[in-house]
């Protein structure tokens, strides 16, 4: 693994919690949601492994800290867009609280990893 953040238990689950979400979860979604909700949770659970891979390459701390805060924003949008998905019945109550304690966890390690950062 020649980069850093490929050893991230946080950049691993992220990476997991996307691919989950585009194979198992937004291709059940309708058509109709297509350049909507699914759109955007795809793109909100893509954007948390990348913005860590993208900060860890920095050349400061500083630069670090602020594309976890990136990943951190872009994971509550996933809990967002899950929460949207609920309410339209587009996902099950188990898959919801399934997918929402995963992202919270990876919430609360960005969160210690920031904090880390100085």
């Amino acid at each position: 693994m020649p980069f850093k953040f490929e050893k991230l238990t946080v950049w691993q689950r992220a990476l997991e919690l996307s691919t989950y979400i585009h194979h198992a979860i937004a291709r059940t979604f309708p058509k109709d949601e297509l350049y909507g909700l699914t759109s955007q949770l795809q793109r909100a659970a893509d954007s948390i492994s990348l913005n860590i891979a993208e900060g860890s390459t920095g050349q400061t701390n500083a630069e670090l800290k602020q594309f976890l805060g990136y990943a951190l924003r872009s994971a509550i949008e996933v809990v967002g867009c899950l929460y949207l998905a609920k309410r339209r019945r587009l996902i099950r109550e188990p898959q919801f609280q399934e997918l929402y304690a995963e992202t919270e966890t990876i919430v609360r390690m960005l969160q210690a990893f920031r904090k880390r950062v100085s």
